[in-house]
């Protein structure tokens, strides 16, 4: 009986001991304080791995340098970006696998930045990170104006021409920063004509009724060493009804045609043999109705004039205009008696007076004398191909509803439109020019 109640203790202790240890493997949970501890552990490492440039409390960061979220074991599941202004959000491109975003245009210049990207890991778990940094401020800045006046309408050869305070030497970084928005796809190109002047033009003419709105993300560009633009601009504008003109010097007679069809075939008088009127696909630049021609020497000598002129269509700076002319009209659609101008019937330049808007081609053929570049807006004396060496990327630019991007040439389609009315044939310029 003794060694049976020891048998028996000893097992039963023995059978407590398995009991206590099963239930203790049961119940065991960490503790409030190791949850919070491996939580914070697990946050801390998390937030290591999300990286975020600029770094929090830099100061005098160049604006090109972009600001970038990269996260090594999760997907950036929210970003914002605010300033000290009331400028626009950032805008950014996610990566296509979402551990990664970058900001898409310069930083502002004199700009206080912050930045805040939240990561959600493979588990679910959410961190924040914040950043906070400052752009230089910088000590040349410089400005940028576009011709093209808010809402309003413009002939289909019309270009998107820009005017840069001071000479640009970084071309390639300036033309990155613009962008074309189109409500009917259009490709197009930059191309600089000089260090000062740009000018956006489509391979072919504009489709009719297209609306475009320019933005230039300038804020944050460097134009040149240490010379920052301090100010976006932006600019909408309209693409009216197609008018072309087309005027040969040797049949003496100007085709107008009106959205792809011919409207009017009128008798014209052009420039005489010592004073011809230069070649080329031309733009209409402005209308007087009168203006003044003075010209043809001193005045007193034998081919001096000084007139007043009714309904005249500009399209050279150095003074050709299609106008109306009552003391040629025995000339018109036989010889060629101008001083250099397009002579037309009183009636017909009145006609053509009315339905004229800057940017209407007017293309000038068979003559004896080139065009001069520049003498007028003259970025269609040039073929596409000629067109596209202007741009400092050498590329073309697909605009349309979604904005705009730059792209080869070689991956365009081909070009289908044919002069006078989908484009212009090649133009004529003086010899020895600079394109």
């Amino acid at each position: 009986m003794r060694g049976f109640r020891v048998m028996s203790v000893a097992v039963t202790v023995t059978a407590t001991a398995v009991l206590a240890a099963a239930c203790s493997s049961a119940t065991s949970r960490p503790s409030p304080a190791q949850v919070s501890a491996s939580a914070s552990a697990q946050a801390a490492q998390l937030a290591a791995e999300l990286q975020i440039t600029p770094a929090n409390g830099s100061k005098n960061v160049s604006p090109s340098t972009p600001i970038t979220f990269h996260s090594t074991n999760g997907k950036v599941t929210k970003v914002t970006v605010t300033t000290g202004s009331s400028d626009s959000p950032v805008s950014g491109t996610l990566s296509s696998d979402g551990t990664a975003w970058q900001s898409t245009w310069a930083l502002h210049v004199s700009q206080t930045y912050t930045v805040t990207a939240t990561e959600t890991a493979s588990g679910g778990q959410q961190v924040t990170r914040t950043s906070t940094f400052r752009t230089l401020n910088p000590a040349q800045t410089f400005q940028c104006e576009i011709y093209e006046g808010d809402d309003q309408t413009y002939g289909v050869g019309m270009p998107i021409m820009l005017l840069f305070s001071q000479p640009v030497t970084n071309r390639a970084q300036v033309e990155r920063s613009l962008e074309v928005t189109t409500s009917k796809p259009v490709i197009g190109a930059w191309y600089w004509d000089g260090n000062e002047k740009l000018y956006f033009r489509p391979r072919d003419y504009w489709p009719a009724y297209t609306t475009v709105s320019f933005d230039g993300h300038l804020d944050g560009v460097e134009a040149a060493p240490g010379v920052y633009g301090a100010a976006d601009l932006t600019q909408t504008f309209d693409i009216g009804r197609s008018l072309i003109a087309v005027a040969s010097t040797t049949t003496h007679y100007t085709h107008i045609y009106l959205n792809g069809k011919l409207k009017y075939d009128w008798p014209i008088s052009t420039g005489r043999s010592s004073l011809p009127t230069p070649d080329g696909t031309y733009l209409s630049v402005q209308k007087n109705n009168p203006v003044r021609m003075i010209g043809g020497g001193a005045p007193g000598s034998a081919g001096y004039y000084n007139e007043l002129v009714y309904w005249a269509v500009r399209f050279t700076f150095s003074g050709d205009y299609y106008h109306s002319a009552p003391w040629s009209v025995v000339d018109q659609g036989t010889t060629n008696v101008s001083h250099g101008c397009v002579n037309l019937p009183p009636a017909d330049a009145e006609t053509y007076y009315n339905m004229s808007i800057p940017g209407d081609p007017i293309t000038i053929t068979n003559s004896t004398a080139a065009g001069k570049w520049d003498d007028g807006w003259t970025p269609w004396f040039l073929t596409w191909s000629q067109y596209l060496k202007g741009s400092a990327l050498g590329d073309a630019v697909e605009a349309g509803p979604q904005g705009s991007t730059f792209v080869s040439p070689a991956t365009l389609p081909p070009d289908t439109a044919t002069a006078p009315l989908g484009t212009s044939a090649p133009g004529n310029y003086e010899a020895g020019a600079t394109l």
